[in-house]
């Protein structure tokens, strides 16, 4: 399938979402509260598309998690169980760069996301989001092109548990390291400016409260969150974090300082003062949304979990929300991480060989966007 056909038939099914239902749609409830193209409501449909056509970059991969580009355009890749690093090039095999000391793996814990800093050119370091015998922490390393080198821990004391670690680390367009955090299953603690869990947190590439933060002294950007897995800037500068629900609704937040996203008081779309609600929201069996990013065409590109789907959100203006469109559905199982490449393709990330382990492989993915 080649670019033109794909953008006319991604506008044939954004058409068909905004019109309700159309010939072999999957019409869903998805609601959005900030939308141009939201009913009254708060109800909106949204369709499955035809499968963007697809490229393996890499495949056989054991229980990947997180995914970072460095300048050369060749990215990192954590391996979650295996406590390992490995640098991914189109075309060849990945390339094991060692394991990082300390992690101890359980449930969902051990090692997940990973950053590459803004000034890599001068600094080579990565940052990696584990979980060690303690808590989950954040370490800075050194990547010298061939080696891997451990640093010192620049954030710990983030509580762990067998689920609910959260994990993403990204750098802002600010040049600041944002870290997301889950409750680790004790819900009091999203609520409480004094924990690190249920948080999304802004750091130094020293570890310390960055300039600006909302609370004097305090790592913590914002507040309220049960499991957030997915953080990405638009180009204009607004940040996005989508987010784990527990029984019933998903989110796709815009983030801003201080804020409070309600958990556990509120789950989804709550109408209640003190708490921002989300711009969109899904059913858990739809979504169970892990990372997300900004593409070159303007819209956010969220990876589902149980909802095996790569869901594609249009960003209208701020705040602001387009139908959401179902890609991939079903095609490679469950999706982990979506980043946006230097060369403007979407990589995808999947997730499927976990305990019980599934017979699929995991692997890279890589699309192109529609040009024009």
């Amino acid at each position: 399938m080649n670019t033109r056909t794909f953008a006319t038939l991604m506008i044939v099914a954004a058409i068909t979402g905004c019109a309700g239902a159309g010939s072999g749609a999957a019409s869903t409830t998805v609601s959005g509260p900030r939308s141009t193209s939201t009913p009254a409501s708060g109800a909106s449909s949204t369709t499955t598309s035809p499968a963007p056509a697809t490229e393996t970059i890499a495949t056989g991969l054991p229980l990947p998690w997180g995914l970072a580009f460095l300048p050369d355009s060749t990215a990192l890749l954590t391996l979650r169980d295996r406590a390992q690093v490995l640098r991914v090039t189109q075309g060849a095999a990945p390339v094991s760069l060692g394991r990082v000391p300390g992690v101890v793996p359980a449930g969902e814990g051990g090692l997940l996301g990973i950053a590459v800093s803004p000034t890599f050119a001068s600094d080579q370091a990565v940052f990696v989001y584990f979980t060690s015998a303690e808590d989950n922490r954040v370490m800075r390393m050194t990547f010298d092109g061939t080696t891997l080198r451990p640093g010192p821990v620049i954030v710990q004391g983030i509580a762990k548990a067998r689920i609910h670690n959260g994990g993403r680390l990204e750098f802002g367009p600010d040049g600041f390291l944002y870290i997301s955090t889950g409750d680790a299953t004790q819900r009091v603690a999203a609520q409480d400016r004094g924990s690190l869990n249920g948080k999304i947190l802004r750091v130094t590439a020293e570890g310390a409260p960055a300039p600006g933060n909302p609370f004097p002294g305090s790592r913590v950007w914002s507040l309220g969150h049960r499991n957030v897995q997915g953080m990405a800037w638009d180009k204009a500068g607004t940040m996005y974090a989508s987010e784990f629900g527990q029984d019933t609704w998903d989110e796709l937040n815009l983030i801003e300082p201080a804020k409070n996203y309600g958990w556990p008081t509120v789950e989804g779309i709550g109408n209640r003062p003190g708490f921002v609600d989300p711009l969109r929201q899904w059913t858990t069996a739809e979504a169970s949304p892990s990372g997300i990013a900004v593409g070159s065409d303007g819209a956010i590109y969220m990876a589902a979990l149980r909802g095996e789907s790569l869901w594609r959100i249009p960003l209208e203006g701020p705040g602001m929300t387009g139908t959401p469109v179902r890609l991939l559905q079903r095609q490679h199982g469950r999706l982990r991480a979506v980043e946006a490449a230097p060369d403007g393709r979407i990589w995808v990330l999947t997730n499927n060989t976990r305990e019980p382990a599934r017979p699929m492989a995991d692997q890279i993915l890589a699309f192109r966007l529609p040009v024009g």
